[in-house]
């Protein structure tokens, strides 16, 4: 009896600190596992937290580029972020056609720059033939202007500012007649002579070094002779690469002076073309220029 009593307690201690070690194993696996989720719960709020931080940058720096891009497309060659309006360019019978659309196809507003709603600047393919135009609206996202362009192969630049979206102005090939030639890298010849006289008014390029991402300032010397205002400026600069790609409009420093200021993010050879008007008529002298 007092051998079965024994036994008898020795399975009861047994059974009962078998149910204390598995009572305090439970326990510390519960809140290991709680200590796993807090731990998972604090990571994914972080990450959310990071992601949420990021979005809103990206958001921020989305809408400061395209402001930006609006503002400073005609100091740079750079593309500031993904265009939001499409433009098309055609030609028909003497009436040059432009249809500017977003990307749902809706007509965006447009802002006045430099006193015109829109400036297209169309050259040929082999980049001789330059012409600044400035089309009329007629709704529903469609300009027009009567202007005869002789037969050859051109890239149309279409330099608007529509209101609140981004825009970066890229070439729009335009065919007139047939059996021309298309836009290739052009063998231009770099200027040793920066001097050039139309109408009998003499303009002289000076610039500062020609380097890569930097800022390069452009002089122009006209001689003596103020020229007249023109756009609200006293001239204009327009700038495109051999290759008929890279464009820039460039609008001087002050009112007072003929000076451009832009940068170049590419080695290369350029084609400079700066407007002034002498006594009623716009000449635009021709520059090539290297990049180095």
């Amino acid at each position: 009896m007092k051998q079965k009593n024994i036994l008898t307690w020795a399975v009861s201690a047994i059974v009962y600190l078998g149910l204390v070690i598995g009572g305090y194993t439970v326990s510390a696996s519960l809140d290991s596992n709680n200590d796993h989720t807090n731990t998972h719960e604090a990571k994914t709020t972080g990450k959310e937290e990071k992601e949420s931080i990021n979005e809103q940058s990206h958001n921020n720096n989305h809408t400061s580029q395209r402001s930006e891009g609006k503002d400073s497309r005609h100091s740079d060659h750079v593309a500031h972020s993904e265009s939001e309006v499409v433009t098309n360019v055609e030609y028909e019978e003497g009436l040059i056609i432009i249809d500017v659309k977003d990307k749902n196809q809706n007509s965006p507003e447009l802002e006045i720059s430099h006193e015109k709603i829109m400036h297209l600047i169309i050259v040929s393919a082999d980049l001789e033939d330059y012409y600044h135009l400035h089309p009329e609206e007629k709704g529903n996202g469609v300009y027009k202007l009567k202007f005869d362009l002789p037969e050859n192969s051109y890239r149309a630049f279409v330099d608007i500012k529509p209101k609140n979206l981004a825009y970066q102005v890229s070439p729009v090939g335009l065919q007139v007649g047939k059996g021309h030639g298309e836009f290739k890298e052009n063998p231009l010849k770099v200027d040793t002579n920066l001097t050039k006289t139309i109408n009998k008014k003499t303009v002289e390029l000076n610039t500062t070094k020609l380097g890569i991402n930097k800022g390069v300032t452009l002089s122009f010397d006209t001689k003596g002779i103020t020229p007249d205002p023109y756009l609200g400026a006293l001239g204009h600069v327009v700038i495109l690469d051999d290759k008929g790609e890279k464009f820039v409009h460039v609008h001087p420093t002050s009112e007072e002076q003929t000076q451009f200021e832009t940068k170049f993010d590419k080695p290369g050879i350029y084609k400079v073309w700066g407007e002034f008007k002498f006594d009623g008529k716009v000449n635009s002298y021709p520059f090539v220029i290297e990049v180095k």
